[in-house]
């Protein structure tokens, strides 16, 4: 059954939103050591899989093959829902500010991924799509100031996001069994 989520979602990021006519911008340079780690999902335009998540968390490790091992682990439907755990494979595709990336639920399909925020400090960013249908913003702390969430928004309308859609990811800190 995972198998067939994660097929879904491979298929549903790969391509069936059509891209608005100009591509979304980019950070122009990401230090792929300093960017591993693990990133707290602030909020989102969720897949269908994580449309529920409760303490999400994304965490990246770089792998000595320049690939990069990808953690999204989250809880469903409440902070004491069940443990949902994925694990696909980043790629740097070919681009020389290493924020475009290829992300693998399944072979042979990558999703899109593109670093389009992300600030001086490594502190919070956001990844997005050219198709403007699924945006996640993550920091390295479970929470974000209000007026840097505030500048994220701004960003994210001019860049053609549709704000109604996200949703914020409730956080709550230390999770009791986080294993399990």
């Amino acid at each position: 059954m995972k198998r067939l989520l994660a097929v879904l979602l491979c298929a549903s990021l790969a391509g069936c939103a059509t891209a608005p006519e100009d591509p979304i911008r980019l950070v122009d340079e990401v230090d792929l050591p300093r960017y591993m780690g693990d990133w707290y999902v602030i909020a989102h335009i969720p897949t269908f899989l994580e449309d529920e998540a409760y303490n999400a968390i994304e965490s990246y490790e770089l792998n000595d093959d320049g690939t990069i091992a990808t953690t999204f682990r989250f809880r469903n439907g409440g902070f004491d829902g069940p443990l949902k755990v994925y694990t696909p494979t980043g790629f740097v595709r070919d681009d020389p500010g290493n924020a475009v990336w290829g992300m693998q639920f399944v072979w042979p399909f990558k999703a899109e991924f593109l670093i389009v925020w992300l600030d001086e400090g490594y502190e919070t960013t956001v990844i997005g799509r050219n198709a403007r249908d699924y945006v996640w913003i993550m920091a390295r702390e479970p929470q974000i100031p209000d007026d840097e969430y505030r500048r994220i928004l701004s960003f994210l309308e001019t860049e053609g996001y549709d704000l109604s859609e996200l949703r914020e990811v409730p956080q709550r800190w230390p999770e009791a069994d986080p294993g399990g």
